[in-house]
């Protein structure tokens, strides 16, 4: 498939149109956005007017169409194709469903079909809406087409047609240059239409609704070619709730959860992922007036001292940064406002000078250029026609105050329906983020932020897919398992390996206390099975423990106990199904169930970024010494967590699952001791 076959497909000089209500409704749709090009129609048995000539065929038509749109029965699309093909058509788009979506074997032989009867001509769907460009004009779309001609904008690219249609159907004034939708993925993916459309310069940003990646590793590829572009993609990916795709047999599975190699894919990749199509929207019109911003200090500014209380309120859960106005403009602004104002952000300036134009300005002008790396100014306005009042004017004052500050600027109306679309369009045209919700605006902004913060570090990804998942997986034994570790680097007690009566005198030659383990590779979780006895302080206490463990397996491990720990840190490998190996670091011991207290990352592993990683864990306080204790040897800690990585790079094709659970973090300057280990590796076939 060519780029140049996709570009033909996008920007057609010749449509045809197969079938019957549903090419009516595309056909419409061409003339709401002013198509100019050759307009072809395909029916089987409608008669030919004046008005309008009806083709029986593919054959039978005049040239080869650009583009076709495909609403016939999903038996016929094969052969469809496979005429388009013959004709040296450009592509077309599958509306018809009953393919792979089904899950059938009908459904399966049908797509098999249609992929080999359309060779390399790209296409869109199976079971897909189309799309609208209003770049070019085009619009292979069975709907009401709601928007207009534009120069510049973002793309969607949506699984779903009916999300697409929602997104479309948008009273926020997003600046959308294009909608698709690729269903089945089929053909085209969202990788592809973001490889061809980040060369687009009219394209400002990528807005995506997935439910799925048909290909991790290219997509994170286009996904850094948009960036290095300045493209920012910000998506909702359906599925956070869904189960894991293997069964979870460790903690480190548990903690990384179905969905947690996506998100450390996006917060690596520097894509925005939110919560809800509201946020979508908004975080797009950031990204279309300038891109993501430079970091998360933003100041927020209103004449109402409940709007800001309420804008605190509502960023309590983000990272968003309040930083206090710098002293050189809160004397400024103690000129404009005098004492009766008091200067803070959140930034509530009264209505001293609501009717007092010069004043706004000036104030604007100090708030805009005080450092921040956005301002957002909240005003909710009246609907019209009382939308031309000093509402709007001091808006206006907003955007004049703002050519040659370097801080961003934004609108934040509390409600969405507070703000006009004459007010959005006086904002875009003047470089302002119109934000529609006050909630949904501070998610947009901390998102923008965090994105600029990602790009700036230069954040990356470089996926650890092994070639094909690890089936018949089974258990190495724990001294196995710590031995192979062991040579990568990780720091494991010592420890002696005996037979149920030689417990007492292995105890006593590594030095009370120990740690006493039943060895057998079958107990994967020996606390939960009653197959681990700490704090072992004499021959009799070891003789007593070898007895009782005796039973569980014919060896038994005996090792230092560890006495100085000033924090345990739980580090494993999860294997994700789409991006591969992730690493997964969390509060360890007791607490991992307790806390659920983790973060997921993605290569490369490096020490800044598992030092990060670390700071994120709400654990990260008893590293740092809390309360009088003394601080943990971060240091040290990373160099295990590193060790671990490069054992699990090492066994890419055979490991499936690795828990150090946990790793007991000793006072600075001490080191490191792993004194669990559970090891899952396939077995050679």
């Amino acid at each position: 498939m060519s780029a140049g076959g996709l570009r033909r497909l996008l920007a057609p000089r010749s449509i045809a149109l197969v079938g019957g209500a549903w090419a009516d409704a595309v056909c419409a749709a061409c003339g709401v956005i002013g198509y100019a090009g050759e307009l072809w129609r395909i029916h089987p048995k409608r008669p030919s007017t004046d008005a309008q000539r009806y083709y029986r065929g593919v054959e039978e038509l005049p040239g080869a169409p650009d583009a076709t749109f495909i609403a016939a029965p999903n038996h016929e699309v094969p052969a469809i194709a496979a005429a388009l093909r013959r004709r040296g058509a450009g592509g077309f788009v599958c509306f018809a469903a009953g393919f792979s979506e089904l899950a059938t074997a009908e459904g399966d032989h049908l797509t098999r079909e249609l992929i080999e009867s359309a060779g390399e001509l790209p296409y869109f769907g199976p079971n897909c809406y189309g799309f609208v460009n209003f770049f070019d004009g085009v619009a292979l779309w069975p709907d009401q087409v709601v928007g207009k001609r534009r120069e510049r904008g973002v793309a969607l690219i949506c699984q779903s047609g009916t999300i697409a249609l929602n997104l479309l159907f948008n009273d926020r004034s997003v600046p959308i240059g294009m909608v698709l939708t690729v269903g089945n993925q089929t053909r085209l993916a969202a990788e592809d239409l973001i490889e061809l459309l980040t060369e687009d310069e009219r394209v400002t940003g990528f807005g995506l609704y997935l439910e799925g990646l048909r290909d991790a590793r290219r997509f994170a590829a286009v996904a850094a070619r948009a960036r290095a572009a300045g493209k920012p993609i910000a998506l909702i990916k359906a599925g956070r709730t869904e189960a894991a795709s293997a069964t979870v047999r460790t903690h480190t599975g548990a903690l990384a959860g179905a969905d947690g190699a996506f998100d450390a894919f996006c917060a690596q990749a520097g894509i925005a992922r939110c919560e809800s199509l509201a946020t979508l929207c908004e975080t797009l019109k950031i990204f279309d007036c300038g891109g993501p911003l430079r970091g998360r200090r933003v100041l927020t500014m209103g004449a109402s001292g409940g709007d800001m209380a309420m804008t605190a309120d509502a960023a309590r859960d983000l990272t968003l940064e309040f930083a206090p106005i710098p002293a050189r403009s809160r004397a400024r602004l103690r000129e404009i406002l005098t004492d009766k104002v008091h200067i803070a952000n959140p930034f509530d300036f009264h209505t001293h000078i609501w009717f007092d134009p010069p004043k706004q300005r000036a104030m604007f002008d100090v708030v805009l250029r005080s450092g921040y790396d956005a301002v957002g100014f909240m005003l909710d306005c009246p609907p019209p026609p009382g939308n031309d009042s000093a509402y709007v004017r001091v808006v206006e004052q907003f955007a004049a105050a703002l050519p040659g500050a370097s801080t961003r600027a934004v609108l934040i109306s509390s409600l969405p329906e507070s703000m006009s679309a004459a007010t959005r369009e006086l904002c875009q045209a003047a470089g302002i983020a119109p934000l529609q919700g006050q909630r949904e605006a501070l998610e947009a902004l901390d998102l923008a932020g965090t994105m600029g913060e990602t790009w700036a570090a230069g954040s990356r990804v470089e996926l650890r897919i092994p070639r094909a998942a690890g089936t018949n997986a089974q258990a190495l034994s724990e001294p196995e398992g710590k031995a192979a570790l062991a040579a990568f680097g990780v720091p494991v007690p010592r420890g002696l390996i005996v037979p149920a009566r030689g417990a007492a005198a292995a105890a006593m030659s590594l030095g009370f206390p120990v740690v006493i383990k039943a060895a057998a590779a079958t107990l994967e979780h020996k606390s939960e099975s009653g197959g681990v006895v700490l704090n072992v302080r004499g021959a009799q206490e070891a003789e007593s423990a070898a007895l009782l463990l005796g039973k569980l397996s014919d060896t038994l491990l005996v090792e230092e106990m560890v006495t100085d720990g000033v924090a345990e840190i739980l580090v494993g490998i999860s294997i994700d199904a789409q991006f591969g190996q992730m690493l997964v670091l969390g509060a360890g011991g007791v607490l991992t169930e307790l806390l659920r207290d983790s973060v997921n990352l993605l290569p490369p592993f490096t020490v800044g970024s598992i030092t990060a990683c670390l700071g994120k864990l709400r654990v990260a306080k008893l590293l740092g010494g809390f309360r009088g204790r003394p601080p943990g040897d971060i240091p040290a800690l990373v160099a295990a967590i590193l060790a671990c990585a490069r054992y699990a790079a090492a066994n890419l094709e055979r490991l499936t699952e690795l828990d150090l659970n946990p790793v007991i973090v000793r006072p600075q300057g001490r080191g490191v001791v792993a004194v669990d280990a559970l090891i899952r590796v396939a077995q050679e076939r």
